[in-house]
């Protein structure tokens, strides 16, 4: 008798499965939370330590800041926020969005990333059930979430993130969980490339850049995980909604012409869709 942990959940019924699915959900949201917030300043902090090596000046002592240490305090007066105070969403409604000691208003953002990540997390395993390939979507759905908001918050899509999403799709495509290894290679390699030659050709053109390497390495890593095959369907989505969306902050004036957006959320998006509903995106544009 298979005694795993994916044949224990395999006995639920559909509803407790989506049901605890959402619950992991909320409890991810709330840690990825935490790595929105803090890996765009880990990445800084390392930066700062590698330009003064460089120069020669000793490194400046500080407490450690990683994704465990220090506990989360609150951005205004500093005060560490109690466990009781940290329960996804629920505290957040229960403090009116206010920190408890300050009464500093605590971005409704915090809750929405909990529930969104909830809500994914639960239509993942809709769609793929308590199988390998259900833990794979979880873990795509986890990277895309932190992904979407660091970019939107900083234009940064960190190496820390998307390599280590490429490599797993790579690894989930050793026993063809979404595609065949080799579609997963060729998806990955492709996927860097085409917005590695975009970037220069405009480049080239514009004497502009016009899209960062995160973008490149995001796209590889959609491809590791979805084939080749759903690369055409994914940029074709992302670059006409990204195009609609500039157009319209534009022309709402919410938008100079010369800020760059960022591209990762729409390449977010169009593998969100490639995950959740392929039959839909490959019927978008589609090779082979």
């Amino acid at each position: 008798m298979d005694a795993s942990p994916l044949h224990s959940l395999t006995t639920l019924g559909p509803g407790p499965l989506l049901a605890l699915t959402a619950l992991f959900g909320l409890l991810v949201g709330s840690f990825l939370n935490v790595v929105i917030h803090r890996v765009p300043r880990m990445m800084e902090a390392e930066w700062q330590a590698q330009a003064a090596e460089l120069r020669g000046e000793p490194l400046p002592e500080s407490e450690p800041y990683n994704l465990i240490k220090p506990r989360s305090s609150c951005p205004q007066c500093g005060t560490p926020i109690a466990a009781r105070h940290n329960i996804p969403v629920l505290s957040w409604l229960l403090l009116k969005g206010r920190c408890a000691h300050c009464s500093a208003a605590i971005p409704v953002r915090y809750p929405l990333v909990e529930v969104l990540t909830a809500g994914l997390a639960a239509a993942a395993i809709a769609r793929y059930g308590a199988t390998a390939a259900g833990v794979g979507a979880l873990i795509v759905v986890f990277f895309l979430v932190a992904l979407t908001f660091i970019d939107l918050d900083t234009q940064l899509l960190p190496d820390d993130l998307t390599l280590p999403l490429l490599w797993l799709g790579l690894t989930f495509n050793l026993w063809g969980v979404f595609v065949p290894l080799q579609e997963a290679v060729v998806g990955a390699m492709l996927g860097y490339g085409i917005l590695w030659s975009i970037y220069w050709i405009f480049k080239l053109v514009t004497k502009k850049e016009g899209m960062g390497y995160g973008d490149f390495k995001l796209l590889a890593a959609l491809g590791a995980w979805f084939g080749w095959q759903a690369l055409p369907s994914i940029i074709l989505l992302s670059a006409g909604v990204g195009a609609v969306v500039g157009i319209f902050l534009i022309l709402a004036r919410r938008h100079k012409r010369d800020i760059p957006i960022p591209f990762g959320p729409y390449l977010a998006g169009a593998g969100l869709l490639a995950l959740l509903m392929p039959g839909l995106l490959g019927g978008l544009f589609r090779l082979g």
